[in-house]
This record gives structure tokens, C-alpha cells and sequence, in this order.
């Protein structure tokens, strides 16, 4: 129990310096902590897990300060892994990564389209 709240204590140091406000909470069925970090206002910043060595694990997802999401993807014993998406206006970014480094980016952009109705 002890090097658990030793951990526990650890996660908040290190995102002490990023954000105001967060909330850890050790999940006993999964045996990882979850993780809630709030912008300023009170809007969540990030949400995700730490395994029990703290380090990132499972799915994160960031937004901005508004709420909107803006990243999301997935950590294995802290490197990131498989397909991140990254929302930034109209266009959404598709990385895919191979033991913490990019292996490939694909680019889509949301092009506004106008429907036409044509009557005889």
C-alpha cells in the first residue's frame, strides 16, 4: 500500500506544474490509477491512466480549454502506440506510431460542401 501512495504522489508532482487542478484515484478492479487534469476554468484538460510503476497507460485523451476534444490515443507501460488523432479546426491528423516513434501520418480536412437542389 505504501509504494502505491508513494506513486499516487509521484503523478501529482509531476503534473503539478502543467495544471491547477486534477484528481487520481486508484482503480482496484484494473490496478491502475485513473487521472482527471482541469484547465484553469475547470474544464477537464486531460483524462487517462498511469499503471502502477506510474507510468502512462491505456487510452489519454486531451481537449482544449473549451472542452473540444483535441488528441486522443493509446500508451502501452508509457510509449505511445497504434493510431493517435489530433482534432485542430478543419482538419484531423492520423499518426500512427511504432514503440514511441512515428511510423506514418495521414492528413484529412474537412472541406465545407454545399448541397444544391435542382428542380424541372
Amino acid at each position: 500500500m505504501k509504494k502505491i501512495l508513494t506513486l499516487v504522489a509521484l503523478a501529482c508532482i509531476t503534473f503539478s506544474f502543467a495544471q491547477k487542478k486534477k484528481t487520481l484515484k486508484l482503480n482496484k478492479d484494473t490496478n491502475l490509477i485513473e487521472a482527471a487534469l482541469f484547465h484553469d476554468n475547470g474544464v477537464m484538460s486531460q483524462e487517462g491512466t498511469y499503471n502502477i510503476q506510474g507510468k502512462l497507460e491505456g487510452t489519454w485523451t486531451s481537449y482544449n480549454q473549451f472542452g473540444k476534444k483535441t488528441a486522443v490515443g493509446e500508451y502501452t507501460n508509457g510509449v505511445k502506440t497504434g493510431k493517435w488523432f489530433f482534432w485542430a479546426d478543419n482538419t484531423l491528423k492520423e499518426v500512427d506510431y511504432d514503440n514511441n516513434r512515428i511510423a506514418k501520418v495521414s492528413l484529412w480536412k474537412n472541406e465545407e460542401k454545399q448541397v444544391v437542389a435542382i428542380r424541372d
